[in-house]
């Protein structure tokens, strides 16, 4: 229950609810003041338009990931592990006999890692425990599920499973503590471009020397008419970068 409490105002001031918020405080402002209501309920209509196009949702992703740049040469980088960090879950897939599955970001993540994997051979360390907004503690961790992907799937082994890690900071705080007891102190640190400023801040700040391994970056795909379309894919983009926008300054101020 403390886990949902905590989840609903982050959803609150994220779009889409935030702006369907400005949009209803507008209507109902109107009454009495017709023209600041318009004003208000405008504003947030037009938000939603342009925050729903992968172009405008650009305006934010784009700033996140110039804080991070694609990973040249990674057999060359002096790392001594590989760390791959969660995303979300498919729980129960039918087509998997019922069990959770990662879903398709952090399917992206696994991929990457066991492109580098191959390329330099070093150990892997998957880190994600049930998640901050999963309420049943009896759900496997995620790092399980991403394990299980990393060597049915792709062929690759893991060495080390982080499976109590709630979000990025405690990703960080239990991947630096196996690694250490392991000597490890230098990681190819692996999660897509947009998470990549948060998590690289948090796994610096447990004294890991971290070189960025990004995947999936959007903000320089080529732009064409339909970008200047709403669309799902627009939103979630929007969503996302704000999301991690925002953490991005909580962990500057949490973690100095």
């Amino acid at each position: 229950m403390l886990n949902l409490l905590n989840a609903i105002p982050r959803e609150l001031i994220l779009p889409p609810a935030n702006l369907f918020l400005l949009i209803l405080i507008g209507l109902l402002i109107r009454r009495r003041r017709p023209r600041a209501g318009r004003i208000v309920a405008g504003a947030g209509l037009a938000l939603l338009a342009v925050l729903s196009t992968t172009a405008g949702a650009s305006l934010f992703v784009r700033p996140l990931e110039r804080m991070t740049a694609p990973l040249r040469s990674p057999e060359r980088a002096g790392a001594q592990a590989i760390v791959v960090l969660a995303a979300g879950r498919l729980q129960e897939a039918p087509e998997y006999g019922g069990r959770d599955i990662p879903d398709y970001l952090a399917l992206a993540r696994l991929r990457y890692a066991a492109h580098l994997q191959r390329l330099t051979s070093l150990p892997v360390l998957v880190s994600g425990g049930v998640g901050a907004r999963t309420t049943d503690m009896d759900t496997d961790a995620l790092a399980d599920a991403m394990a299980t992907a990393l060597r049915e799937d792709f062929g690759v082994p893991v060495k080390w499973i982080e499976a109590r890690s709630r979000d990025t900071a405690e990703n960080a705080a239990y991947s630096a503590a196996v690694l250490r007891k392991n000597g490890v102190k230098r990681v190819l640190l692996v999660t897509d471009a947009m998470h990549m400023p948060r998590a690289r801040m948090a796994f610096e700040h447990e004294g890991l020397e971290v070189v960025s391994a990004p995947t999936m970056f959007f903000g320089c795909q080529a732009r064409s008419a339909s970008s200047l379309v709403p669309s799902a894919e627009g939103m979630r983009r929007s969503w996302y970068a704000l999301y991690e926008l925002l953490g991005f300054a909580w962990y500057r101020l949490r973690l100095g």
